[in-house]
């Protein structure tokens, strides 16, 4: 006798559902993790503890992605969002508006804790440090989307539509009274700067910035750190940490206009710097000419580093979002230096290269977390890596 089907299961939620969900811990990404139906949901505008509704946005294979739309137990670190755009279906530039300050930066150390335990095998007790200036207003550069009717706005999350704004509160001062919003554009975007040395423009043009006791001339489409006490703070952080001494040789891969070479060179240390960009290349070599200890390389760091000048004691990493990757890490092990500076926009991408450093016989001996991008859920790290 044929077995009689198995009754079937309630059926998997679609897009639009609203479903009622305990949300669990912070996750990569800006969202926290629920279970539904089986399925684990990627829950944005929600609290680690919280009970919420919240609606499906995205369905996938084996996980949901939803926004929390009402709080039905709402967690003690909630707080009412300063900016009007902040909301499920609004701008995706600010993931954590709805968190105090302390739990912003506590959401983030354990996203680093987790991503270094997951990827890379590694225990840490991180903490994040805030940087000087509070949460709104500390965003230097600003880039604006333009829709078909010519407004400038920011994107929602995982979109292209453009959400039309009056101003971003996080931008700098300076930039929010620039009268971007309020007329229409031709192009397809509008950038913004508001430098440390007091200059504001509107689209291309030249700055001049101040970090690690220097002035910087740069053009506004070459890479700069965002957060104004940034630069200072990282520099300082891969000087404490690498502790430099003068005759000390190092690489500076993926060394973009030359803050930290410039850093290092400070301090009696000969730097060879390792860029890509064209533009930044240019501009390091520019704003560096003073300083006879640096040599600027202009290639990509996977076919310059096996190149390079050895022997070398130090080197400093700071890679685009994606990371290093394993070829660059195993050259960088092959050189031999006495310790690593890793600087990290993503710990996702500090976790798997790290991971590569310890399988080559290296370890993690500190990091540091700083929040310098308050109200998002981006966290900077360094990374101190030795034999």
């Amino acid at each position: 006798m044929a077995p009689s089907p198995s009754p079937a299961g309630p059926p998997l939620p679609v897009l639009g559902d609203r479903l009622e969900l305990v949300v669990g811990p912070p996750a990569h990404g800006g969202h926290c993790v629920a279970r539904a139906s089986g399925l684990v949901v990627f829950v944005r505008h929600a609290l680690p503890g919280e009970r919420v509704v919240a609606e499906v946005t995205e369905v996938h294979r084996g996980y949901l992605r939803a926004d929390a739309i009402r709080v039905l137990q709402a967690s003690a670190d909630r707080v009412v969002a300063p900016c009007p755009y902040a909301h499920p279906g609004g701008c995706g530039g600010c993931d954590l508006q709805h968190a105090s300050a302390a739990a912003q930066r506590e959401w983030k150390a354990a996203v680093v804790r987790e991503q270094l335990a997951r990827l890379a095998g590694i225990s840490s007790d991180v903490e994040v440090r805030a940087l000087p200036g509070g949460l709104l207003g500390w965003r230097s550069r600003v880039r604006y989307t333009v829709d078909a009717a010519g407004r400038a706005g920011l994107l929602k999350h995982r979109s292209h539509e453009v959400v039309p704004v009056e101003r971003c509160l996080i931008a700098h001062p300076a930039i929010q009274a620039l009268p971007v919003t309020s007329r229409t554009w031709p192009d397809e975007s509008v950038s913004t700067v508001a430098s440390s040395g007091g200059d504001v423009v509107i689209g291309p043009g030249t700055v001049h910035e101040h970090a690690v006791g220097r002035e910087w001339n740069l053009p506004t489409d070459v890479f700069w750190q965002v957060h104004p006490a940034a630069p200072d703070t990282l520099a300082s952080a891969v000087l404490e940490l690498l502790a430099p001494g003068p005759g000390e040789t190092a690489w500076d891969l993926y060394g973009g206009a030359g803050l930290f070479a410039a850093a290092l060179a400070s301090v009696g240390v000969r730097v060879t710097l390792v860029e890509s960009a064209p533009a930044a290349v240019a501009a390091a070599r520019a704003n560096l000419a003073d300083l006879p200890e640096v040599e600027v390389v202009g290639a990509r760091v996977e076919r310059a580093v096996r190149g390079l000048p050895r022997p070398v004691d130090l080197v400093v990493l700071d890679p685009p979002r994606a990371g290093a990757g394993a070829s660059v890490v195993r050259a960088v092990v092959a050189a031999a230096p006495r310790a690593v500076a890793y600087v990290a926009c993503d710990p996702a991408a500090l976790a798997r290269d790290a991971g590569t450093f310890r399988e080559a016989g290296w370890r993690l001996a500190e990091v540091r977390a700083y929040d310098c991008f308050p109200m998002t859920h981006h966290v900077e790290c360094v990374g101190l890596l030795v034999p």
